[in-house]
């Protein structure tokens, strides 16, 4: 799907229409419509409550939509499990990251591929030789996403040893280890240091230019969207209500009185 903005001809990578999602009388998310254009790093903010996550949620394919549609790249895939979703390309962070913390580093980011031969007890016995040539191959893989992400000197290190901002860029690699098209990032500046914070900042632009990677975002740190994001979208009350670039969305009264002013 195609839209037009002064002038310019933007692919929509996902499309949400009219999506809603209520948890008994509560509207998390009420009649939500955006675009996420192809290319782009697309800021979510809101206030605590708006619907940010939920609406994360639903993309993932964690939570299903009581009402409306999401399209991928033309297709609607708003039945399909996060499983499937993954397959597609669509991979989802969280605030609190979800490593393996008994596993290494550079076992974490192996354990991603999906369909790898040594996955069930048949196929290892069987496959010896596939099996090793996938774990060289995953293995090699791991050690460029580390070493982009300066975490190659942690490379043996068990996961739940990480700081907050290792776990956030161990999260980030993860995405890497597969095609990724898309990946919603849920406040992955939260309780990171700055200077983690500006590592995870450039390697999300460089993955953005260099790769394609097309990102969707939630973070309160208002400097960190300035610094990546256009456009923004804010949220409240389970509503869009606004989207523009970073500066209009800075100077506008209702999201001052939303969001900014909280």
């Amino acid at each position: 799907m195609v839209n037009q903005n002064r002038g310019i001809l933007l692919f929509n990578m996902i499309e949400i229409k009219n999506v809603s999602k209520h948890f008994g009388g509560i509207k998390a998310v009420e009649n939500v419509s955006l675009n996420i254009n192809k290319g782009s790093i697309t800021g979510l903010i809101g206030p605590n409550g708006a619907g940010k996550t939920t609406l994360f949620n639903i993309i993932a394919g964690f939570y299903s939509a009581d009402f409306g549609e999401i399209l991928f790249e033309g297709e609607n895939i708003s039945s399909l499990r996060s499983d499937e979703l993954f397959k597609k390309g669509i991979l989802r962070t969280f605030q609190i990251a979800h490593e393996f913390e008994n596993l290494s580093v550079r076992e974490n980011l192996m354990m991603v591929p999906g369909n790898q031969t040594g996955e069930t007890i048949f196929h290892s016995w069987i496959f010896r030789s596939k099996i090793r040539g996938e774990e060289r191959e995953n293995s090699k893989k791991a050690s460029e996403v580390m070493e982009f992400l300066n975490l190659d000197h942690l490379a043996d290190e068990r996961a739940g040893s990480l700081s907050g901002g290792q776990k956030k860029l161990l999260e980030l690699g993860r995405t890497m280890m597969v095609d990724a098209k898309i990946v919603l990032l849920d406040e992955v500046g939260a309780g990171v240091n700055k200077t983690l914070l500006k590592k995870i900042g450039e390697s999300i632009k460089t993955l953005n230019r260099e790769l394609g990677y097309t990102f969707f975002m939630i973070e309160h740190d208002i400097e960190f969207i300035s610094s990546l994001c256009d456009p923004v979208i804010v949220m409240t009350e389970g509503t869009v209500l606004t989207e523009g670039n970073v500066s209009s969305i800075k100077n506008d009264e209702r999201v001052i009185e939303a969001y900014l002013g909280n």
